[in-house]
C-alpha cells in the first residue's frame, strides 16, 4: 500500500497561542553593528496603509528599474524621550543590571506608568558608573502619545533600547548626551535601510480549530458537526496531547517581521495622509515613516523598530518614490 503522509495542520512554532501579556512588544536580542554609537531601536503608532509608485529597487526582480505600484504602511513617529541610562555586565547567567542614571526632568505623565525618583542626583549616578566594568549600555525611553491626535491616551509606553556601535566609552558619552532629551527616528535609521518590525497582532477572540489551525472540514456524512476535529488522539497515552488542534485564542500575539524596507521619512503628515485621514486613526500631525508592505496589528497599535537581525544578502538601496496615494480610504 502507498505510504500515508498526513502532516500536522498549522505551525506549532508559536504555541501556546495565548494573549500577550503586554501591548508593548519586546525584543529578546539586539544585533551587533559596526557603525555608531547610535540607537538601535525606535517606536511609533500605526496609522494605516496606502499605495505608492516607486522605481523597483530590487536588483533580481523581473521589474527591476521600472515603476511599480506597491502597498505601503504609514507609521506616525512623534519624538521619544530618554528617561534613564542603564548599564549591564556579562555574567555566566546572561546580562545583569549593575547601574542606572535617571534624568533630572521627566514628564509628569510618566508618573502614571511608574513611580519616579525624587531629589535624584544624576552626577552621583555617573560617578558610580565610571567605577564599574560595563559590557552593555541601554536607554530607558518613553513615547509621547499626547502629541498624537489618533491615540486616545496620555500615559506613555516605557521601553528599553540598546545603544550599539563604537567602544563602551563612546557609547557612554553618547548616552550621557541624550539623557533627558528628545530622540528622533533619524537617530535610529534612514531612508533605504532595512529594519525589523515588532507589534501585537489584531485580536480575533475565541475561535474554532478550523480557523485557528487550518484543519479540513469533516465530510458530509459526519453527524451534526463539520467544523470539529475528527479525534482527540489515541487511547494511550491516556491524555489529550498539546499537538491536537483545538479551539482557543486567535490573534493578539506578538509577532516580529524581519527586513522591512524604510521607503521614506518625513516631517509633515499631510504629505501622506489621505483625504479625511486614515480610517480608525485620523490625521497624521507629527513625523512619519513609510514602510514597504504590511506590518502586524490594527491602526493605533504601538509599533517597535530594531536594526535588522538577519542581514544576509540585504543591502541599503536608494529609493525613488514617484507618487504616494492620498485618496480617501473610505471607499
Amino acid at each position: 500500500m502507498p505510504k500515508s503522509h498526513r502532516p500536522k495542520k498549522g505551525s506549532r512554532g508559536y504555541s501556546p497561542r495565548k494573549r500577550t501579556k503586554s501591548e508593548i512588544p519586546k525584543f529578546n536580542s539586539w544585533p551587533e553593528i559596526s557603525e555608531g554609537p547610535k540607537l538601535q531601536g525606535f517606536a511609533g503608532y500605526k496609522a494605516g496603509m496606502t499605495h505608492a509608485f516607486v522605481v523597483d529597487y530590487r536588483p533580481t526582480s523581473t521589474t527591476s528599474g521600472q515603476e511599480v505600484q506597491i502597498p505601503v504602511t504609514v507609521v506616525e513617529i512623534p519624538p521619544m524621550k530618554v528617561a534613564a541610562v542603564r548599564v549591564y555586565e556579562n555574567t555566566a547567567y546572561g546580562l545583569k543590571t549593575i547601574g542606572e542614571v535617571w534624568a533630572k526632568k521627566i514628564d509628569k505623565e510618566l508618573a502614571k506608568r511608574m513611580p519616579l525618583p525624587k531629589n535624584y542626583d544624576s552626577k552621583e549616578g555617573w560617578k558610580k558608573i565610571k567605577e564599574l566594568e560595563v559590557d552593555d549600555i541601554r536607554i530607558i525611553a518613553y513615547t509621547q502619545p499626547k502629541l498624537v491626535n489618533g491615540i486616545p491616551k496620555k500615559v506613555p509606553e516605557l521601553m528599553e533600547i540598546r545603544i550599539g556601535g563604537g567602544t563602551i566609552e563612546e557609547r557612554l558619552k553618547y548616552a550621557k548626551s541624550i539623557l533627558g532629551k528628545e530622540i528622533k527616528i533619524t537617530d535610529f535609521t534612514k531612508e533605504g535601510q532595512m529594519i525589523d518590525v515588532a507589534s501585537i497582532t489584531r485580536g480575533k477572540g475565541f475561535q474554532g480549530p478550523v480557523k485557528r489551525w487550518g484543519i479540513k472540514l469533516l465530510t458530509h456524512k459526519n453527524s451534526k458537526h463539520r467544523r470539529m476535529i475528527g479525534t482527540l488522539g489515541p487511547w494511550h497515552p491516556s491524555w489529550v496531547r498539546s499537538t491536537v488542534p483545538q479551539a482557543g485564542q486567535v490573534g493578539y500575539h506578538q509577532r516580529t517581521e524581519y527586513n522591512k524596507r524604510v521607503l521614506k521619512i518625513g516631517g509633515k503628515g499631510e504629505e501622506v495622509a489621505p483625504k479625511g485621514g486614515f480610517l480608525h486613526y485620523g490625521v497624521v500631525r507629527n513625523g512619519y515613516v513609510v514602510i514597504h508592505g504590511s506590518i502586524p496589528g490594527p491602526a493605533k497599535r504601538l509599533i517597535r523598530f530594531r536594526d535588522p537581525a538577519r542581514v544576509s544578502g540585504v543591502r541599503t538601496e536608494e529609493v525613488h518614490i514617484t507618487y504616494i496615494s492620498t485618496e480617501s480610504k473610505q471607499g
